[in-house]
């Protein structure tokens, strides 16, 4: 029920709060989550030492506190992709740069199961296999998110054919890759970040495509918020369970 009200909302034009988990697995952190605050969290195995498996304890935990889960992958393969999200409520593929890459993505999200010839044939704007076939796929994958990252310049440029795929609910920046492609590594405040990030949000709400960007900094978070992104995803539990005692302390400290 989580993914699917995350779902009608990113459908809807809605602006949808979550933040990362990259450390914590155990389920009971969820209680300290306060009501109303976070529609989805994205479990993040990628630059860590743990397996998305890890996280499915967590995954129930917080589906029973109405928080969907998504999901970053640690492949760009569709078959990879497909497996994901029949464990969590979508996926969040990162660094997707080209359109029929993207295109097959997608699919392996919302079609699935189906695959090879059958798929390709519904991808050109053929016919399913039956009415029957459709009809489980639609069924089976109603609910299921799908976001790609872009991370890349060329994936801002390849940006107006990725959001018109079919199943593409959302885009979301990595500005560290994408400050890395871009040659100003790391520069989170610098106007040509700045000014993409308008660019990739505009062309998103055209289309009818939640973006959004994750940042580290309520400041720069809702920087962004304010150039019209929908998918607000604010650091991960470590750094703001980090930046609360830090603030907390220094305060004592002072006296």
């Amino acid at each position: 029920m989580s993914a699917k009200i995350l779902k009608d909302k990113l459908i809807k034009g809605d602006t949808v709060y979550g933040t990362l988990i990259q450390h914590a697995v155990t389920p009971s952190i969820v209680d300290f989550f306060p009501d109303g605050a976070l529609d989805f969290v994205i479990v993040t195995a990628e630059h860590n030492a743990l397996e998305l498996a890890d996280f499915l304890p967590l995954r129930y935990a917080l589906n029973a506190k109405g928080i969907a889960c998504l999901a970053r992958t640690h492949s760009r393969e569709p078959d990879d992709v497909a497996k994901v999200c029949d464990s969590f409520d979508g996926a969040v593929v990162p660094y997707v740069e080209d359109y029929e890459h993207a295109k097959r993505l997608a699919a392996a999200a919302v079609y699935r199961p189906l695959k090879g010839k059958a798929l390709e044939q519904v991808l050109s704007g053929g016919a399913w296999p039956s009415d029957a076939t459709e009809k489980y796929v639609q069924t089976k994958c109603a609910d299921t998110v799908f976001i790609p990252m872009i991370e890349s310049v060329e994936g801002v440029n390849n940006l107006n054919q990725i959001c018109s795929i079919p199943g593409v609910h959302a885009v979301f920046v990595g500005p560290n890759d994408l400050t890395v492609n871009m040659g100003i590594p790391n520069k989170y405040d610098h106007p040509d970040l700045i000014a993409i990030l308008q660019k990739i949000i505009d062309e998103a709400n055209r289309q009818h495509v939640a973006a959004g960007c994750w940042f580290g900094t309520p400041e720069q978070t809702l920087r962004t918020q304010r150039q019209g992104a929908r998918l607000i995803v604010y650091a991960n539990e470590s750094l703001i369970m980090r930046n609360a005692m830090a603030e907390a302390f220094k305060a004592f400290r002072k006296g």
